[in-house]
């Protein structure tokens, strides 16, 4: 009998809800395999997947045993950590409540300090929770924009970042530690559990209301302006409505179908602001309220996407990267305007995100610091530069329609970003010009920049291996050339190593990470990276170029051949 046979067993004689009791009654030979093979892969964005019994699946015996973990890891950091305590929050997944007081259980149990919301808040404001209550450690129930079978697990470290690779390998070893997550001790009456609502969200608001760069502006045209937005179901709207009506912004329309809170995601496929498909609903409002523009925030209110209305009548959905590199020029050129914008400025990007908001910064005297895919790197890049005193943080954004304005949460803030995003449409509006027309503007100047990422899943058991033979296959390929472009450099962030054509090396600044990056002679780029969350391989695409029209046949071409490659 195979070790996930044995587990399964262990775990039909357990006393479990009854869900997943019905879950392991109903279990195909393959779905037990799958359910039971391992314990659910934790990483530097904690856990994520399938809802359901069996250890490789999101469950209360599984969140039970990472919390268990991290109350261990807790308790050998001494009573001064327990004190300080964990905050969780939860959004409006289905079983994201019990997942939570779960967690707040197991925690209480070892006389750990729990700080908990009472109903859903954003993963943006567990964060700033976490700095503001200087916490030692949060916890975020969610699965981002996940489709609706999943829901997941995130820890956040003392700085409100996620949780640093050192301490995650130790919440690893404990958990490994654990051999009977059913005996696992649990405070039900939660004697060291306080509820934070009120006070969190009034420090957290106060902050958002800093946001705001021109005041006068939004004064003059924040009424005026007409805007649709949906919270895709999720935790947004409660906080985001109070954001935006603080900021001055209260001609806006809330898409009634997506406020409601619905762990089915009912009017979506996936909730998920990158999806264009997601955005359809609001679209359909601002066509017949004649809106200026569109927003939409993720179910745990961390990312941001727009539609923006153009001369025709008609939206055009933009891409994160476009949304990014707008601010950037926004926030920018009013630093510049009114003299604040300081001599040692930067901003942070994942090595996957556009070369767009670069070039713009550039244009400013502002730094760009290229990190790791992972809002954790930009958090520990902020930290450095507070650290440091070297350069002052003025914007971080992935191309994942994540983007934090100011740093007092440390992850992406997609209530930030509404208030930001608002008051540009305010400026466009009073210059009687529209986001495209910015865009245009910005792509003359620069160059046309355009990106695509492709995700190829890898399900099941094999699944991990499969993808880790694809980057063993590319590494040992070395690229020469794609399309007819010539590789100039080859970024193997693994090995932390650039080596370009002639074989001169140069050490790469980045922590260690499965990445593979290519530098063609026209100015576009390719990388290669295994999801740290999912069981997908994600190929990424920018290119640069004089029209729309070269930027697509580029797209294509390189598209056409990495697919051949990746497929193949």
């Amino acid at each position: 009998m195979t070790d996930y046979k044995e587990t399964f067993q262990t775990w039909q004689s357990a006393d479990l809800p009854v869900d997943l009791k019905n879950d392991l009654a109903n279990m195909s030979e393959e779905q037990m395999e799958e359910a039971f093979y391992q314990d659910m892969a934790f990483g530097t964005a904690g856990m994520r997947g399938h809802m359901g019994a069996g250890t490789n699946h999101i469950n209360v015996v599984t969140v039970a045993k990472v919390t268990e973990a991290l109350a261990r890891y807790i308790d050998e950091q001494g009573q001064a950590a327990k004190d300080r305590g964990v905050v969780i929050a939860f959004d409006s997944r289905h079983h994201s409540t019990e997942f939570a007081i779960e967690a707040s259980q197991v925690l209480s149990a070892h006389g750990i300090k729990v700080y908990r919301f009472s109903s859903l808040r954003p993963t943006p404001e567990l964060s700033f929770a976490v700095r503001f209550l200087k916490a030692f450690a949060g916890i975020m129930i969610t699965a981002s924009h996940n489709s609706k079978e999943d829901n997941g697990y995130k820890v956040y470290g003392e700085d409100g970042g996620q949780m640093i690779p050192e301490a995650v390998q130790a919440v690893i070893d404990a958990r490994a530690a654990i051999e009977n997550p059913f005996a696992i001790q649990k405070d039900v009456n939660e004697e060291n559990v306080q509820i934070i609502d009120d006070m969190v969200d009034n420090a957290y608001l106060a902050e958002v209301k800093t946001i705001s760069v021109d005041h006068e502006l939004i004064e003059r045209e924040g009424a005026a302006l007409k805007f649709v937005y949906t919270p895709l179901h999720g935790t947004g709207q409660y906080i985001g409505e109070k954001a935006l009506q603080q900021a001055g912004f209260t001609n806006y329309t809330i898409v009634k179908e997506q406020a409601e809170l619905d762990g089915d995601f009912p009017t979506v496929k996936k909730p998920n602001p990158e999806d264009p498909a997601a955005m359809a609903l609001g679209i359909e409002y601002a066509k017949k309220e004649q809106a200026d523009l569109v927003v939409a925030t993720d179910p745990d209110a961390d990312r941001m996407g727009a539609a923006v209305r153009l001369a025709d009548g008609s939206y055009q959905v933009l891409t994160g990267n476009q949304i990014a590199a707008l601010m950037v020029n926004y926030l920018l050129t009013a630093k510049k305007k009114t003299n604040t914008l300081p001599d040692n400025g930067a901003i942070v990007t994942s090595i996957v995100s556009s070369r767009f908001a670069s070039e713009i910064a550039k244009s400013f005297g502002v730094t760009t610091f290229d990190v790791l895919t992972g809002f954790k790197y930009i958090a520990a890049m902020i930290d450095r530069f507070e650290e440091k005193k070297d350069y002052t943080y003025l914007f971080g954004f992935e191309e994942s329609y994540g983007y934090l304005i100011k740093p007092f949460a440390h992850d992406k803030d997609a209530i930030q970003a509404l208030v930001l995003f608002a008051e540009m449409a305010a400026y466009y509006k009073e210059a009687g010009r529209s986001f495209a027309d910015g865009l245009n503007d910005l792509y003359e100047q620069f160059g046309y920049f355009e990106e695509k990422t492709i995700a190829y899943e890898f399900p099941g058991v094999s699944g991990h291996q499969e993808m880790a033979d694809l980057m063993t296959k590319f590494r040992n390929e070395k690229l020469e050339k794609v399309a007819g472009q010539l590789v100039l450099a080859t970024q193997d962030f693994a090995s932390q190593t650039q080596i370009d054509r002639v074989g001169a090396e140069k050490k790469m600044p980045q922590p260690k990470a499965n990445v593979l990056k290519y530098w063609l002679a026209d100015g576009s780029w390719i990388a290669l990276r295994p999801s740290g969350t999912e069981p997908k391989l994600k190929l990424y695409l920018g290119v640069v170029a004089d029209s729309k029209k070269e930027a697509d046949e580029k797209l294509a071409a390189y598209e056409k051949e990495m697919a051949a490659k990746v497929q193949g």
